[in-house]
């Protein structure tokens, strides 16, 4: 007898699994529907249902304030195993579907391995379905919001208005599966030696993952599971319950207040744009400063900038405990010897994140792992178990999904040709994505000191640039470090509108060793921002403040 026919949707509001149980329970009382399952990690009901129509199922969802749609591209059921009579001996297995995972798979497959990748859950990991794609969407509508209401040229002020948050969230998920559908799920399709296993998967044995029914055999395996988020423990917090960045990403309501726990890449950036859209935001910072490996110039303007807008900023403020109230949340936070208790009708908690690296029977090969559950790695992604590799988020930091796919395909390299290349982040750029934006390469000068390497340091107010007076936005500076009394860049910190698009020049010089005289020196188009680069070079040796705009 054949399988019932699965239908995958994407549903929108679920906030908790009582939620998936309700929309589960409802499908099940729509004629015609064999099964029926949904998952709030996943955000999706796969559903058994041949001959019923999508409006039927739709509708089923929407009747308990939910919004679904279905999802294009091969339907498969959740957490089973892909059927068919195929090999399950391959050369490389895969375990996870994300940028690492992705990076290894396309690796291998260029090698003309045959490769099998192994994914419990939705297709693409973190970064397109709960990071980057979703949360830089939003950003960016809370951007332009911000522009929109507040022209900074003189008599084009624009208040009062409005937006659609339920629709800002719509159209970020659109996008969301739109890029899942054209660069996982069609790249996947479209490589013929990369079979897609879906299930749980657990070593039983040294070369051997068990998946659902089926025992997948290789003698190299790279783990590429990502990380999820990780709550710092603090009394009443698991009672009282919390947003995580992945439910704040899928909400359909604006929070009228938000509290915010954390002050680094994933709470500042989720706290600005909340604010833009109209919540009134605090931010609760453990540390003396946001960002506390950063420079504290660097950090002090960017609290500068976002309590211009409005957010209240508390650092070195250690929360206490965890509550419910009328309001909704109450957080007592102890400040300097001294206790405050915040209000708000939500709370977001962004304190970490934690490797996704248990149920996979790794202990049982005698795999390390960090205290923090990270695989521990050596220079070329090998764990202590000699054929198994780890990549991405799972092992630790950085943890960008960039680094990320250059670790997958390295690990894939490594472990089928045993080239043995090692991990080069000595020209590794970061950007965060508040704005002004924050971007970083090499060394800072608070790393610099610690390490005790004698530098110079230059700092170019943006003021000083001529593209942004024309623009009417001088928020920020440009800083880059040299070695003392010679030529050589040892690092930037930028803080600056679209600082993520600056910091590659002087990424580009630490990777290739091209000095500071030849930035100085080289032609920088005028008015573009890219010439903040040239400038600040400049001033290791002039007064840019006394320059011309036309001077070389």
């Amino acid at each position: 007898m054949n399988e019932p026919e699965i239908r995958i949707f994407d549903v929108d509001g679920m906030t908790c699994d009582h939620c998936a149980v309700t929309i589960s329970r409802a499908l099940q009382a729509v004629p015609g529907v064999r099964s029926a399952k949904a998952s709030y990690p996943e955000r999706r009901a796969w559903i058994a249902a041949p001959g019923v129509p999508d409006e039927a199922l739709v509708a089923a969802i929407a009747a308990g304030g939910y919004r679904a749609r279905p999802v294009a591209g091969p339907q498969v059921p959740p957490l089973a195993p892909r059927r068919g009579s195929g090999p399950t001996r391959f050369d490389l297995v895969v375990v996870g579907s994300g940028g690492a995972a992705f990076g290894a798979a396309l690796a291998a497959a260029e090698l003309g391995a045959k490769v099998a990748m192994v994914e419990r859950g939705t297709l693409g990991g973190t970064c397109v379905n709960i990071g980057c794609i979703p949360s830089k969407t939003l950003i960016r509508a809370a951007e332009a919001l911000r522009r929109a209401q507040r022209s900074p040229f003189a008599g084009l002020s624009v208040q009062g208005r409005l937006v659609d948050f339920a629709q800002v969230m719509a159209q970020k998920d659109e996008l969301v599966a739109d890029l899942r559908q054209h660069k996982y799920e069609d790249v996947l399709a479209g490589l013929p030696n990369v079979e897609l296993v879906r299930g749980q998967g657990e070593f039983v044995e040294k070369g051997v993952l068990k998946v659902g029914d089926l025992l997948l055999r290789a003698d190299r395996f790279v783990v590429a599971t990502g990380a999820r988020p990780h709550a710092a423990v603090i009394p009443g917090l698991a009672e009282a319950g919390f947003l995580t960045s992945t439910d704040a990403l899928a909400l359909t309501a604006l929070p009228e207040s938000l509290l915010v726990l954390g002050g680094r890449y994933i709470a500042l950036e989720l706290a600005q744009a909340f604010a833009r859209f109209g919540s009134k935001v605090t931010i609760v910072q453990r540390s003396d400063h946001l960002l506390p490996t950063e420079d504290d110039d660097l950090t002090e303007a960017l609290a500068s900038f976002l309590r211009e807008e409005g957010m209240e900023i508390l650092t070195g403020a250690q929360a206490e405990r965890v509550s419910r109230d009328e309001e909704g949340f109450a957080v007592e936070v102890e400040i300097g010897g001294a206790r405050r208790t915040l209000h708000a009708a939500d709370l977001l908690v962004a304190t970490g994140r934690r490797p996704n690296s248990d149920g996979m029977g790794l202990e049982r090969l005698g795999i390390t792992l960090a205290a923090d559950g990270a695989i521990a790695v050596d220079e070329t992604l090998q764990t202590s178990v000699p054929g198994v590799y780890a990549a991405g988020d799972v092992i630790g930091d950085p943890a960008f999904v960039y680094t990320a796919a250059y670790e997958g395909g390295l690990a894939a390299e490594n472990a089928l040709r045993g080239t043995g290349r090692r991990r080069d982040y000595s020209a590794l750029p970061w950007v965060m994505f508040t704005d002004p934006q924050v971007a970083v390469v090499g060394l800072n000068e608070k790393r610099a000191r610690a390490k005790g390497v004698a530098i110079d340091v230059a700092t170019l107010p943006l003021s000083y640039v001529p593209r942004a007076l024309a623009a009417r936005d001088t928020r920020g500076f440009i800083k880059l470090i040299k070695e003392r009394g010679g030529d050589r860049l040892l690092g930037a910190s930028l803080i600056a509108p679209e600082a993520g698009d600056l910091i590659m020049e002087p990424a580009l010089a630490l990777r290739h060793g091209i000095g500071v005289r030849a930035l100085a020196s080289a032609f920088h188009p005028y008015l573009t921002q890219a010439e903040a680069v040239k400038l600040a070079a400049q001033a290791f040796y002039k007064d840019v403040s006394k320059m011309s705009c036309c001077a070389g």
